[in-house]
């Protein structure tokens, strides 16, 4: 067979390369790229936890904390909008490059640009008005919700900062190119950690800015990051056309973007939505409870954000195959992402579960709040046995073209099967236990149904291919 791929000046390496060495070439700078955008959350809750006390108020770190939970949920929604319409970017552009049709690509490179500005100004506007009745649904404690709504105000006013990156780093990572989106994401997160304690604690002549600082220090990082890819996009030579009127938004374009990305948006969005979620059960226990699930989670995206950047890899190598009729590379590429991600999350769970303690000693929290988030590692990496296969058979489905499995496959794991049982064991006399077990348990059935989901898609595609 013959693969046409007039338009490219050299043979794409996602037709070429063999697929365990492409997962592995692609995979490796699209893992350190997301290990560095769990640093953000990571690194900020680090910090505000060591905040000093002051004569008004006491355990001045775990309310901090505290409150960068209540605003996380928001934050998982930015980057959940981005990257569930990153995943139709991308399996539109992969398509579009395994055809050779450039005008296409161009227009949906174009097309994406002109999604993310209007994302920025919804985030613009609910950073403007919308911030203080959101936190206000989750607390009560003023002092908490001042310090949320803080933060949270400054990273949606200036989030312009991270959506434009990320949607560019989808299409950079497209064309094959993930080292720079590796470099421009820890350049930021470095940018993060090193202005997050002179910012929060007033060092080097700069004022004290306590929670503020932090959210400061976040947005500088973000720029940072996409300052450094703005500059590989306008100044390297890609296969489409960079063009304004690329810009102007077509409808048969963002049909594309859309019929793969409304449902991977959908996914997403349930993150956030099982975070919040979980939030007010939570906090119907106490408020250590809901202090632990927020390190718990930002923890958890150490090894899950290896595994994502995984998924991302094998997206845009299943789609160019598919797109190209190559069934061989296809079901490869589908068996080496099950096993390399199998050895992520049991690396994963064996580390939290020998080094929980000293790992959460960093944080300068309450002991009752250590010794639940203690509990609820403990408890709920069980579930990174089931949960690297859910997050790579997600990104199979989408990648085929078939995102409703996926987003049936994330209700299950985030919303229909988690919360009812989250909320039925916070009733039950030992909640503060029994509760973390809802999200091992909600992992392990969609597991069952992702695998029935994804061998009967494979055998349709394999139909198609036959006729």
């Amino acid at each position: 067979m013959t693969l046409n791929i007039k338009n490219m000046a050299k043979p794409n390496k996602m037709a070429t390369m063999p697929v365990h060495s492409l997962l592995l070439d692609m995979a490796g700078p699209m893992m350190i790229s997301m290990l560095g955008q769990a640093l953000y959350n990571v690194v900020d809750s680090y910090f505000v936890s060591h905040m000093p006390d002051t004569a008004v108020i006491t355990a001045v770190g775990d309310k901090a904390v505290n409150a960068l939970t209540l605003a996380f949920p928001i934050q998982m929604l930015m980057i959940a909008a981005c990257v569930g319409t990153g995943v139709g970017i991308n399996a539109g552009l992969a398509r579009s490059f395994g055809k050779g049709d450039r005008e296409k690509a161009s227009y949906t490179a174009g097309n994406a640009i002109f999604v993310s500005c209007c994302y920025y100004i919804a985030c613009l506007l609910f950073g403007l008005w919308g911030t203080k009745a959101f936190i206000l649904t989750q607390t009560n404690n003023p002092i908490i919700g001042n310090m949320a709504v803080d933060y949270l105000r400054i990273v949606t006013i200036w989030s312009m900062g991270t959506i434009l990156y990320m949607c560019l780093e989808k299409i950079i990572m497209a064309t094959g190119n993930t080292v720079i989106t590796m470099t421009a994401q820890l350049a930021g997160a470095i940018t993060n950690i090193i202005l997050d304690p002179i910012m929060i604690y007033g060092l080097y002549g700069c004022p004290i800015l306590g929670i503020k600082g932090a959210a400061i220090a976040t947005v500088m990082g973000q720029f940072v990051s996409l300052i450094i890819i703005l500059h590989f996009y306008f100044t390297r030579t890609l296969p489409f056309d960079k063009a304004w009127h690329c810009l102007e938004p077509r409808a048969d374009i963002l049909k594309n973007i859309y019929v793969v990305g409304a449902p991977a948006i959908l996914m997403q969005i349930l993150a956030p939505c099982m975070t919040y979620g979980m939030n007010l059960i939570l906090g119907s226990i106490s408020t250590s409870a809901v202090t632990a699930y927020g390190i718990y989670y930002k923890l958890q995206n150490f090894i899950f954000m290896p595994a994502y950047g995984l998924n991302n890899a094998s997206i845009p190598v299943i789609s160019y195959n598919y797109g190209a009729k190559e069934i061989r590379r296809v079901r490869d590429s589908i068996k080496y992402a099950l096993i390399m991600v199998t050895v992520i999350m049991v690396a994963g769970f064996v580390i939290l579960q020998l080094l929980t303690m000293r790992i959460l000693g960093l944080f300068s929290l309450a002991a009752a709040s250590i010794s639940l988030c203690v509990l609820a590692v403990r408890i709920t990496t069980w579930s990174f046995l089931f949960a690297g296969f859910n997050i790579i058979l997600q990104g199979v489905c989408q990648a085929l073209g078939n995102g409703f499995y996926s987003l049936v496959i994330s209700l299950l794991r985030m919303i229909v099967i988690v919360l009812p049982l989250a909320w039925i064991f916070s009733l039950l006399p030992q909640a503060s236990t029994v509760v973390w077990f809802s999200l091992a348990l909600a992992e392990a059935i969609a597991c069952v149904v992702a695998i029935y989901f994804t061998r009967r898609l494979f055998k349709m595609v394999k139909g198609d291919y036959v006729k």
